[in-house]
């Protein structure tokens, strides 16, 4: 990546979706189709917005699986955050209100898009997690999810984090590297009376049932279960600084084997 070398422009932001916050981060990704490479950029004071409008009527038009794709994305971006290996009191803060409003209100909005209410919420939910980018990381699923897009770029975004969701997290509550932030999570997505890391899986599913995306493939989108380790090793070799995230340190062929665990 080569540095800025000119001064940047003053930039308002208008976000009219809900998923990658990046109305109030500084960052982005570039895709190189020649190259299947997409890489997050960005990270310098410079490229923040200087101002930022979050109005939840832009969205009202967002089809329903859009409306679910971008949601998760948003989700995802703050459960990476609370688990990665850069928590901090912030970043807890606006992790779990992103994870609290898009676990009781996405699902209302994909059913409605015209729930101002739900849109509200979810668009709020949506800026919190570009703050927890902000003060905080997201972890490897990121990365594991840029590299499918990369390859298969018909593949949303929000569809591909999706599909590796499950087995990703239960990859990492199975390591029981921090079982009470699991438990806190799958209270914030509406299991109050979670006592098991487990809980948080179930819940994630649970919302995706209700937003209609859990019977996502992969295949669908053109991925090859003899793709998994070429994926594997093209999302360390392009954003390993995620990897540096995670809360324990995934192998190649850990990361290989929630590929091969997700796919249908």
């Amino acid at each position: 990546m080569q540095p800025l070398v000119n001064p940047t422009l003053p930039l308002i932001a208008i976000t009219t979706t809900a998923g990658t916050g990046s109305e109030v981060d500084q960052w982005g990704v570039v895709t190189n189709p020649e190259t299947n490479e997409k890489i997050g950029c960005g990270g310098m004071d410079s490229l923040f917005p200087v101002l930022a409008v979050v109005d939840p009527e832009l969205m009202a038009t967002v089809p329903p699986k859009f409306t679910a794709y971008q949601g998760f994305d948003a989700l995802f971006h703050s459960t990476e955050g609370y688990i990665s290996g850069m928590t901090s009191l912030m970043g807890d803060m606006v992790q779990l209100a992103a994870i609290e409003n898009i676990g009781k209100y996405l699902a209302r909005a994909v059913k409605d898009g015209s729930d101002m209410e739900a849109r509200e919420h979810v668009a709020f939910a949506n800026t919190m997690s570009g703050y927890s980018m902000v003060v905080g990381a997201c972890t490897s699923e990121h990365a594991m999810e840029h590299a499918m897009s990369a390859y298969h770029q018909e593949l949303p975004h929000g569809a591909g984090l999706i599909m590796i969701s499950k087995e990703y997290y239960t990859h990492f509550i199975n390591k029981h590297c921090c079982d009470e932030r699991f438990i806190r999570m799958a209270q914030a997505l509406g299991k109050t009376d979670a006592k098991d890391p487990m809980d948080f899986v179930t819940a994630l599913v649970e919302l995706q049932e209700a937003c209609g995306v859990a019977d996502l493939k992969m295949s669908d989108y053109g991925i090859q279960k003899e793709e998994c380790m070429t994926l594997a090793k093209n999302a360390r070799a392009t954003m390993g600084g995620l990897f540096m995230a995670d809360p324990v340190q995934m192998t190649d062929e850990e990361c290989a084997a929630i590929y091969e665990k997700s796919y249908r």
